[in-house]
């Protein structure tokens, strides 16, 4: 069974506290209607204070007023210091605590001192009013220096949460920004991939033409290589469209963006033909690559491949990054019948490196943004055995084959 921990919006230990104030001045109260001076008009003294004390979190100095009020018709009355007096001690606690102002714990400590020295003359001490006085005022002292200790506490508590909530909302509002950054960039690749596509029809169409009559078989094929072409080019303007359209970034689940290895996007295509070059450029910088592909590789759409080649820059900008200079790495690409797999494993064993990588794009954030277009799968994560494993499963288009001669 769930435990309820509020009461009235206040945790239910304040609320238990509180009661068990309001309970010992009532209780100190109906003592001094039996034996002390004042009678049932003390006891009603001490039933206000109690009251006033169960709002004094949330209006401390109009709970302070109050008690000090009563306090002072006290005084008045003569009846003398009496044990419910500790309201006043508590009201005086609470104003310097959680006052918006340290200024109305001050005043309201001037006044506890102020009723100290009437109230020591009230005491039946053989005349020595001074040494009442002092006990009096040091009690007094004392509780005003706990209070302050305790709000001082409190305020830095509350200036720590708030900066960690400011933090966290920097870190989300720099997340979006990153993700907002990468989609346009995929959104520019991506439309780069569509125009490429536009271009070859064009020319395969222009060719048909003037080969209908001479060459129908040529004519023939030209033809069905702008329809394969047209088709790839509606899946890729599909997902451009998704991109651009995504109302808001999804949840990011992974650390800070990661610094990437290449400065500005290229405006040409890339392929991955162009791997080679790009593992020789994480050699020269320090990174030992290995590379190892498995199965037929498979004619992959540009946009997909162009994907590919973006997932496997990230990852090992991320192991030079994090692993460092002289770490090795294993790039694995593994092409099967529905879907292709790249797998990216550093050992961890570098050292930092002395000047920084260029950028390829927002790290883990970039790589869930592209894998995600295509509806793929991405995890990453560190190695019980040392180092950072990442890697993703992209999906195999239903009409891969037939894109044979567009990406060539």
């Amino acid at each position: 069974m769930t435990v309820i921990r509020k009461v009235l919006r206040r945790p239910l230990r304040s609320v238990a506290f509180d009661v068990f104030v309001v309970v010992m001045v009532v209780f100190f109260g109906l003592v001094a209607v039996v034996s002390q001076p004042g009678g049932w008009q003390a006891g009603l003294v001490s039933v206000g204070m109690a009251v006033a004390l169960l709002f004094r979190r949330q209006y401390p100095v109009t709970v302070a007023g109050v008690v000090g009020a009563l306090g002072l018709i006290q005084l008045i009355a003569t009846w003398g210091p009496l044990p419910f007096d500790i309201a006043v001690l508590v009201a005086l606690y609470s104003v310097v605590k959680y006052a918006d102002r340290l200024r109305d714990g001050v005043l309201a400590g001037l006044g506890a001192l102020a009723g100290a020295v009437p109230a020591a003359f009230q005491i039946e001490n053989g005349g020595r009013w001074w040494g009442s006085a002092i006990v009096l005022g040091l009690t007094t002292g004392a509780v005003w220096l706990v209070g302050l200790n305790v709000r001082t506490r409190r305020l830095y508590v509350l200036s720590l949460e708030e900066r960690a909530a400011t933090l966290e909302r920097e870190r989300e509002a720099e997340a979006r920004a990153a993700v907002a950054g990468e989609r346009t960039r995929i959104a520019r690749e991506l439309h780069d991939v569509v125009a490429h596509s536009m271009a070859v029809m064009i020319v395969q169409a222009d060719g048909a033409r003037f080969m209908l009559d001479r060459d129908p078989e040529a004519a023939r094929q030209a033809v069905r290589v702008v329809a394969d072409t047209g088709r790839q080019a509606l899946e890729e303007m599909r997902r451009l469209v998704g991109v651009l359209r995504e109302p808001s970034p999804p949840e990011v689940t992974a650390g800070p963006a990661d610094a990437g290895v290449g400065g500005d996007p290229e405006r040409r295509r890339l392929a991955l033909a162009e791997l080679p070059a790009l593992l020789d450029r994480f050699r020269g910088a320090g990174l030992r690559v290995r590379q190892t592909v498995t199965g037929g590789p498979a004619t992959l759409p540009p946009g997909l491949e162009l994907t590919v080649y973006r997932v496997v820059q990230e990852a090992l900008t991320n192991a030079l990054k994090h692993a460092g200079v002289g770490a090795e790495a294993e790039l694995t690409l593994e092409y099967g019948p529905d879907d292709v797999v790249v797998r990216v494993i550093d050992d961890g064993q570098g050292r930092p490196a002395v000047s920084p990588t260029p950028s390829g794009g927002h790290g883990l954030v970039g790589m869930r943004e592209r894998v995600g277009v295509y509806d793929g799968t991405l995890a990453a994560g560190a190695r019980l055995a040392g180092g950072w494993q990442v890697e993703v499963r992209l999906p195999l288009p239903s009409n891969a084959g037939t894109t044979e001669v567009i990406a060539a």
